[in-house]
């Protein structure tokens, strides 16, 4: 996550208990316990849907650059959901991870409310973990905190209802699925996708720290394998690293790296074609502790292995893909025991910190939250800095302040020091919501493994520290803990008081001081006292809903004229006769703005083949090698042009393809009309 790149836009940021579950048997596809034969654990089922955006004119959530808005789609972002459910206990987890940058905690109040709309108390706040992969390449503007809403310009509701929808939707597939199944635990290692972009902070570590992560990477690759009977029917994936192939320059919508990797086994492998399977194998690719883990692995944006962020993309991608696939082929532990979960709400404001998780053995606090101004200088390796900005700067800077008119009272800077403060954000909240003061901290248990859900990028020993501290209070070893950073909202960093001296860009940005992570692992020690006597935890305080408080200055589409003589659908520019392998198909029309209707589940182009006389659909705007861009005509008019390209992949077979595209425009009195475009024919030979 960026914060807005030049000090007017700094100015901006500052004017601008668990619940019962319901009887198995009221569920698809359930067994009663005791009923089967006893090979078989868990109800497992799983789920995909569609949660991509407002494809274009709205600013891109990740790099908060405000020059970065999409104009159009290169894949599609999906969610996909996995539910477990314990035979013996009756008790069931949902396990969310969508492509987006972050999860937000109006998304997270949003997808509780649904789902509480559709299935009463049986998924709720305790039971349900979602998670984002943190591509960078999103539609913004789904937060209700105004700082994650700066490049988007404010809140976006239609961008908000597709996350939303789409993600309740891919549960809800997960639920109907549910079904005997078993699960099984594989572990591995990814060494050639990763790089640690702050490994001068790294090294201020203690040498039993960095000794975990030899090459100051964590290279864990960690599997589970979903199976029903003797079908797999999907898995799960974590790996650390950032999801920012693509730089702050693409406008595309895209899942970037991960999302390429979920796309090559689901389609590629699997053979998944996304709108008309609705129970192909779902395979997610989640992040860990991926704070200081980047996959450009030059260290600069958009290099590494390749100077093409599109390739480098593809290639990392790849290479998560197939040490998954190993990995998953070759897992042999199963996973055996109960289902559990524990969440409680904690003000990270206000967290007094016992001497048994500090440095120094004495007891400290959390601080309201401040953006140092480390975060304005970005992390180089992924995003460019600002001139006059520098990681490390770790003093006051009075002239940067002074166009905010705000004087840091002295126990703030005291509080966050050695941190520059340059956006209390913690008292700005006080006029506006702005940064979250109440997160939750969750741990999920599927049998014997545990899943440390943070609202937070962690660092590599940060996530290591929180493992250790939830390990020592379950009694169980190390290896069975794993860290779900990007999890239930978003508070920017966490990263180690000894990474945090340094003020680097992560440090920069880890909100609420120094002790911000100590805070982490003794909240989250709590919760695991909690799963491990099995007693009720204390729900802690309610984060506040702030729905009501949103606003956005983000134009609407007016209108969408064609140009003269010209009806909505015509081809532009038509492809030529024929293509080979590898290269590109370009075909143009007359379109109407994106944002009449997001086509979610749907596609807004279809490349398509002839078959024994029939029209087949071949590639749509979730593939690959596929991209539909939107181009704006004529200055505010409302003429726009929609620019479609295929690449022709090897092994696309011969024969007579044509392009269609699927748009909606709108008239002055706001009617909404679809209408279809197609090209001529042409051959791939």
């Amino acid at each position: 996550m960026r914060f807005p790149t030049t000090r007017s836009r700094a100015v901006s940021l500052l004017l601008a208990g668990s619940l019962g579950a319901l009887p198995l048997a009221a569920v698809p596809g359930a067994v009663p316990a005791g009923a089967a034969s006893g090979s078989t654990t868990y109800l497992v089922g799983r789920g995909i849907s569609d949660v991509t955006g407002e494809a274009a004119e709205v600013g891109m959530m990740g790099y908060s650059s405000f020059e970065q808005k999409a104009t159009g789609i290169h894949q599609r972002q999906r969610s996909r959901a996995f539910i477990v459910a314990d035979r013996a206990n009756g008790k069931r987890v949902v396990y969310v991870n969508a492509d987006l940058a972050m999860i937000f905690q109006s998304v997270r109040q949003g997808v509780i409310a649904k789902l509480g709309q559709r299935y009463g108390s049986l998924y709720n706040e305790q039971n349900v973990l979602l998670s984002a992969t943190h591509t960078h390449a999103g539609s913004g503007g789904h937060s209700h905190h105004l700082a994650y809403n700066l490049a988007s310009l404010g809140f976006q509701k239609d961008t908000y209802r597709a996350i939303v929808d789409g993600i309740v939707e891919s549960v809800a597939e997960a639920h109907d699925d549910l079904e005997p199944g078993t699960i099984t635990l594989g572990r591995g290692e990814l060494k050639n996708a990763s790089v640690n972009r702050s490994r001068t902070a790294f090294e201020r570590n203690p040498a039993r720290d960095k000794a975990a992560f030899p090459d100051a990477i964590d290279p864990a690759v960690t599997v589970l394998r979903f199976r029903q009977g003797g079908t797999d029917i999907g898995a799960i994936s974590w790996f650390a690293t950032h999801n920012t192939s693509l730089t702050n320059k693409n406008t595309l919508l895209s899942p970037d790296n991960k999302g390429y990797a979920a796309y090559e086994w689901e389609r590629d492998a699997k053979g998944v074609r996304y709108l008309e399977d609705r129970k192909g194998f779902v395979a997610a690719f989640p992040n860990t502790n991926a704070g200081d883990m980047s996959p450009n692995l030059n260290l600069r944006p958009g290099s590494g292995p390749t100077e093409d962020e599109f390739e480098n993309t593809r290639v990392i991608g790849d290479r998560q893909f197939r040490a998954a696939q190993r990995i998953h082929d070759a897992a042999a532990t199963p996973v055996r025991g109960s289902v559990d979960s524990r969440l409680r709400y904690v003000h990270m404001e206000k967290v007094t910190v016992d001497g048994k998780y500090t440095p120094d053995g004495k007891e400290h606090r959390t601080c309201p939250a401040v953006v140092g101004s480390s975060t304005l200088a970005g992390s180089v390796e992924d995003g460019p800095a600002i001139p006059g900005f520098t990681e490390g700067m770790n003093s006051p800077v009075a002239k940067l302040l002074e166009p905010f008119d705000i004087d840091p009272p002295e126990w703030l800077v005291s509080c966050q020091y050695p941190k520059a403060n340059l956006v209390p954000t913690g008292l700005v909240n006080a006029v506006t919501p702005t940064t979250p003061t109440v997160l939750p901290v969750q741990i999920v248990r599927i049998g014997q493994f545990h899943l440390v859900a943070g609202p937070a990028e962690y660092t590599i020993v940060s996530g290591l520290r929180i493992r250790r501290s939830v390990a020592e209070e379950l009694g169980v070893p190390l290896e069975n803990v794993l860290m779900q950073g990007y999890a239930n909202a978003y508070s920017q960093y966490v990263t180690t008081p000894e990474e945090y001296d340094l003020q680097q860009y992560e440090g920069g940005s880890t909100l609420y001081g120094r002790y911000t992570l100590p805070a982490h692992q003794q909240e989250f020690a709590e919760v695991a006292a909690s799963l491990r006597d099995g007693t009720p935890i204390d729900g802690g305080p309610t984060p506040p809903d702030h729905s009501d408080r949103q606003t956005s200055l983000q134009t609407g589409v007016v209108m969408d004229n064609p140009p003269a003589g010209r009806q909505f659908g015509d081809v532009l520019a038509q492809p030529a006769e024929s293509y080979g392998t590898g290269s590109t198909v370009t075909a143009e029309f007359v379109t109407g703005h994106p944002k009449n209707d997001l086509h979610r589940n749907g596609t807004f182009l279809e490349v398509q083949r002839q078959v024994d006389g029939e029209w087949v659909r071949h590639r749509d705007d979730g593939d690959w090698d596929t991209k539909y861009r939107w181009v704006r005509l004529g200055g505010v008019t409302g003429t726009s042009k929609a620019v479609i390209t295929w690449q022709v992949a090897p092994g696309t077979p011969e024969g007579t393809y044509r392009i269609v595209h699927f748009g909606d425009s709108k008239s002055l009195f706001d009617k909404i009309t679809a209408f279809t475009g197609t090209t001529r024919t042409f051959q791939v030979r």
